[in-house]
C-alpha cells in the first residue's frame, strides 16, 4: 500500500519525494510577501516524522549551513520517514544579520504563539501549526549569543530516557541536562508531544567547519538511531559524549581587558586560575577563577569586559 502525501501548508509532497514550500508569514512595506522556507523529504516507506530548525535566532547562521549539508544526503526513496527541514525560521531577522525580529522581540521566547499577536508570535504560532504540530521529533540548532562562542553541545531533558538515547546518538562532545524556560521551543514542543534535541555550536555570523562537521554528522546520527537511514559504518558509533547535569558563568569580578587561560573544551578545577583582567597600561587587576569543577562550554571572544560580564561557561 503506497504511503499517504504528506500536507503542509497548501502543498502535499507524494511519498518518495522531496519538495520546496513556502509559508506565508506577513506583508512587507514594500508591497512583497515574507515567507518561511520548508523543505520536505518525504520518503517512500513509513517511519518517523521528525523536523529540523535554524536561525530562530537571525544570526545564528551556523545551522543553517548544517542543513543545506544533511539536504544533500538524503533521498526520499530510501528515507524512512519524513524530515522537515526549516533552515531560516527568523527570516526577517536573518536578512538582517539580527539576533531579533524587527519588534526586537526574541522569537524563542514566543513560543507557542498567537495567530493575531505580535510578529514573533505569528510566526511561532505557523512554526507550531504547520511544522511542530505534525512530528515527534525536533533538532533545533543554535550558535552563541553576539561575541561568545559555544563548545558543540546537545542541550535536552536528559532524564527522558527516549530524548537521552537520542543525545547520546548525536554525539557531540557534551550533552547538558538543561531546565526548560517558558516561550521556547522546547516547551512548546513537549506540551504538544514532541520531544527536542537543542544543538549550540560555534559563534554568531560565522561558519565553523568543525562545529559545522558535529552537528552534519548528529543529526545523521539521529536519523540513524530512528531507523531512518542506513548511516556510513564510520559515523554510526558516536565519540565520547560527556554528561553534565548543570552549568553556570564565571562573571567578571572587575573591568580591564580579559586574558582567557583556558579555550573550549578545556577540563578546569574548581579555584583554578583561567585568565586575568589588566588595565590599559598592561597591569595586571584581577585574576580570574573557576567557580566549580567541569568542562569549558562556553566563553566571550570579547576582549574588553565590565564588572558582572559573563566570561567563562562551565558544566559539570
Amino acid at each position: 500500500m503506497a504511503r499517504e502525501s504528506f500536507a503542509i501548508g497548501n502543498v502535499r509532497v507524494r511519498a518518495g519525494s522531496a519538495k520546496s514550500v513556502e509559508l506565508p508569514i506577513t506583508r512587507l512595506v514594500t508591497g512583497g510577501d515574507a515567507s518561511l522556507p520548508v523543505h520536505v523529504v518525504h520518503g517512500k516507506d513509513a517511519g518517523p516524522v521528525i523536523w529540523v530548525n535554524a536561525a530562530i535566532h537571525g544570526d545564528e547562521v551556523l545551522g543553517v549551513e548544517v542543513i543545506r549539508r544533511v539536504m544533500t544526503d538524503l533521498d526520499p526513496k530510501t528515507l524512512r520517514g519524513t524530515v522537515v527541514f526549516v533552515p531560516v525560521v527568523n527570516v526577517l531577522g536573518f536578512m538582517n544579520g539580527d539576533r531579533y525580529l524587527p519588534d526586537r522581540r526574541d522569537l524563542n521566547r514566543m513560543f507557542p504563539g498567537s495567530a493575531r499577536g505580535s510578529l514573533a508570535s505569528r510566526i511561532a504560532r505557523l512554526f507550531m501549526d504547520e511544522v511542530v504540530s505534525k512530528c515527534e521529533l525536533g533538532i533545533d540548532l543554535h550558535s552563541a549569543a553576539d561575541k561568545r562562542d559555544n563548545y558543540p553541545q546537545i542541550r535536552a531533558d536528559l532524564d527522558d530516557p527516549v530524548t537521552r538515547k537520542l543525545a547520546q546518538a548525536f554525539g557531540a562532545p557534551v550533552m547538558l541536562h538543561a531546565k526548560l524556560r517558558d516561550g521556547s521551543l522546547r516547551q512548546a514542543g513537549l506540551d504538544v508531544g514532541a520531544r527536542v534535541l537543542l544543538y549550540e555550536a560555534g559563534m554568531a555570523m560565522r561558519f565553523d567547519e568543525a562545529p559545522i562537521r558535529v552537528g552534519v554528522a548528529g543529526v545523521l546520527r539521529v536519523l540513524t538511531a530512528m531507523d531512518m537511514i542506513d548511516l556510513r559504518p564510520e559515523l554510526i558509533e558516536p565519540p565520547y559524549v560527556e554528561e553534565c547535569r548543570s552549568s553556570g558563568w564565571v562573571r567578571a569580578r572587575g573591568t580591564g581587558i580579559l586574558h582567557l587561560e583556558v579555550d573550549l573544551g578545556a577540563e578546569v578545577r574548581e579555584g583554578q586560575r583561567i585568565g586575568g583582567l589588566s588595565d590599559t597600561l598592561g597591569r595586571r587587576v584581577r585574576l580570574v577563577h573557576a567557580d566549580r569543577t567541569g568542562v569549558v562550554i562556553g566563553l566571550t571572544r570579547a576582549p574588553i569586559v565590565n564588572a558582572g560580564d559573563a566570561i567563562v561557561h562551565i558544566a559539570n
